[in-house]
């Protein structure tokens, strides 16, 4: 059987073409749930995922790509698949981001992993303009809960889509730097990025 596949062409090309067309055919037949691409980027390799909604998922490299597709695969389908090209506007407005000729991102979004007083904070973070910061106690205060300043940093922490949705803005009432999901470095380098 295997001397069926020895002369099969295996360059790249020919595999993306053909991931590709399983994704378009996965797609047409209603097979495709959630199609995700990863792109590289300065804070390293982030993993998009997307359902027909909207971006779900923006994921870092230190929170295991293998890891939150399959979390996906459990709580919203199990029809995920890699499919770049549904991904090409994600990819393309996080790169005119890294390059500061974005300030705001224009994409649908999918907050059906985020419920609550969470998706509440989110809102908000949205709000919060390109290179200003807000502490934890001004978003818990703008999202309706003033003493939530705990919460505000759990839904930070939780948020499904960082960089997106800029869960970096928001820092210390001292003016420091907290815990971010891509680490350390990655929120001062976004910080330093929008402040350039």
């Amino acid at each position: 059987m295997t001397e069926l596949f020895d002369n099969l062409p295996t360059d790249e090309a020919t595999t993306t073409r053909l991931r590709e067309r399983l994704a378009a055919a996965a797609a047409s037949e209603g097979l495709l749930d959630v199609a995700y691409r990863t792109v590289d980027t300065p804070i390293g390799p982030l993993l998009l995922a997307a359902t027909e909604q909207g971006l779900l998922r923006v994921a870092f490299e230190r929170q295991d790509h293998a890891a939150v597709l399959a979390g996906l695969a459990d709580t919203v389908s199990p029809r995920i698949l890699a499919a770049p090209a549904r991904l090409d506007a994600v990819a393309r407005q996080l790169d005119e981001y890294f390059t500061g000729d974005r300030r705001a991102f224009d994409l649908a979004l999918d907050f059906r992993l985020t419920k609550g007083f969470r998706r509440a904070v989110l809102a908000h973070l949205m709000d919060i303009p390109y290179a200003a910061t807000e502490s934890y106690t001004q978003v818990a205060t703008a999202a309706g809960s003033p003493k939530a300043v705990r919460a505000v940093g759990t839904a930070c922490a939780t948020n499904p889509l960082p960089v997106v949705v800029p869960c970096h803005r928001v820092i210390r009432a001292d003016g420091s730097l907290s815990g971010y999901a891509g680490g350390p470095d990655a929120k001062r380098t976004l910080l330093t990025l929008e402040a350039a």
